[in-house]
């Protein structure tokens, strides 16, 4: 891995809140992050906020993120040549992995195996049968997973799944999602620092696996424009739109999925999507359009429509609104062409009286969340109090397994031009 400068051990950020550490040190749960890019040090910032927890080490293959995420700590996480030095630190309870997607299936089951609790960023694969290879670590380990797609730990999701719990939607036939964008860096063409260098990054640490490649920084810094370290947006905003639909409805998979995407815009530093569209079928008995598109924000820029028979959910970054059906039959159209005795005797029935009724309207239900903690660190604390627990993750591997197999099957339909199916007894493609 790059190696960090000296300057970040010589007291920078002493000024700096240290990390959360109410428990004593007998009690505090010790994490080791592999990999500190833009998302982990939110995550390192989240994981500082939970008492009892403490960054101890850290490292990356670009010295610059290592040099951050050791001010962030006032200088108390360790830096560690590469993630198995990491592993093989028993001081080290938990690691978090948020690393390019094609290296998450080695290090989570590696961490595993070193007896580590692992909270690995979202998507947990880069290929369906990943999935379970990693579930099988964890039976075989007996040690905890949990996915980061924090969304569902927030109030907001936890409401409307109450809402479709309870009944209150009615019959759930069609979900809307979507995840759109409309910038450069939304689409994920990341200005690259300006110290970036063979001296500053370790190419070959990020490579592993991925195919041979000669030193690319665009590559490095811009991994998720790429197929060969990424989904690209199936990967990256599908999987919390799966997550959240399972989460809410209670399902695990679609039976079949129809997508097609195309590249019409970013076309420069990448060779992925920057538009795509999925239909998903569930065999419960609702149907989900997802969309994406890197070209144009729309309404907010992400959410769902929950449609019922008896009313909808929209659910956003913000907040949730119920909005009850006000439904009226209204046949006036129809029976004013039948002869008017006849017309006369339908407003006469149970019916005709009905549809002339007047009935007050039903005001929405606006729900908002306690803007207090953010979901990042609410899923956080989901997680650590269950490796104090020894209990359930609130988002295991099963669920990752089936949220990241969500895209994996929609890029593979869009890929081939043809509708892919599930088989729900291997939990794999068919």
């Amino acid at each position: 891995m790059a190696q960090v400068s000296r300057r970040v051990f010589l007291g920078a950020g002493a000024g700096v809140l240290a990390q959360a550490q109410s428990a004593p040190p007998s009690d505090r749960i010790a994490v080791g992050m592999i990999a500190v890019g833009s998302r982990a040090q939110e995550l390192l910032e989240a994981i500082r906020k939970i008492p009892g927890t403490e960054i101890a080490g850290v490292c990356d293959a670009y010295s610059g993120r290592v040099e951050r995420a050791v001010e962030r700590t006032a200088g108390r996480a360790k830096v560690f040549a590469s993630y198995k030095d990491i592993l093989a630190d028993p001081s080290i309870d938990v690691v978090t992995v948020a690393t390019p997607d094609h290296w998450h299936k080695r290090m989570v089951i590696e961490a595993l195996e070193a007896g580590k609790d692992v909270y690995c960023e979202k998507p947990l694969t880069y290929a369906v049968d990943e999935g379970l290879e990693i579930a099988k670590a964890v039976k075989r380990t007996g040690k905890l997973l949990q996915v980061g797609s924090q969304g569902m730990s927030g109030g907001n999701q936890q409401k409307v799944r109450e809402w479709v719990r309870s009944g209150r939607l009615g019959q759930v036939t069609m979900i809307r999602a979507s995840y759109n964008r409309n910038s450069a860096s939304g689409s994920w063409l990341y200005p690259i620092p300006p110290d970036a260098s063979p001296k500053t990054v370790d190419w070959e640490a990020f490579l592993g696996s991925a195919a041979a490649h000669e030193f690319d920084l665009e590559r490095f810094f811009r991994w998720r424009c790429y197929r060969d370290y990424s989904g690209g947006i199936a990967t990256d905003l599908f999987v919390h739109l799966c997550t959240t639909i399972h989460f809410v409805m209670d399902a695990v998979m679609p039976a079949e999925v129809a997508a097609m995407g195309d590249l019409y815009r970013w076309q420069a530093s990448r060779d992925v999507p920057d538009t795509l569209n999925a239909v998903l079928r569930y065999p419960q008995g609702f149907t989900v359009n997802m969309s994406s598109t890197f070209n144009n924000r729309g309404d907010g820029g992400a959410g769902f429509q929950f449609l019922g028979t008896e009313g909808s959910a929209t659910l956003g970054f913000r907040g949730a609104v119920f909005t009850p059906e006000n439904m009226r039959e209204n046949n006036s159209w129809i029976v004013q062409a039948w002869p008017s005795q006849l017309e006369e005797a339908y407003y006469r029935s149970a019916a005709g009286k009905a549809e002339r009724a007047k009935r007050a309207a039903k005001k929405p239900e606006e729900f908002m969340g306690d803007g207090k903690t953010g979901a990042t660190v609410l899923h956080f604390e989901n997680f650590f109090e269950s490796v104090r627990k020894r209990a359930k993750t609130v988002q295991d591997e099963w669920a990752g397994h089936h949220a990241a197999s969500c895209a994996h099957l929609i890029n593979d339909s869009a890929s081939r031009g043809e509708f892919v199916k599930w088989d729900f007894d291997s939990r794999r493609q068919a």
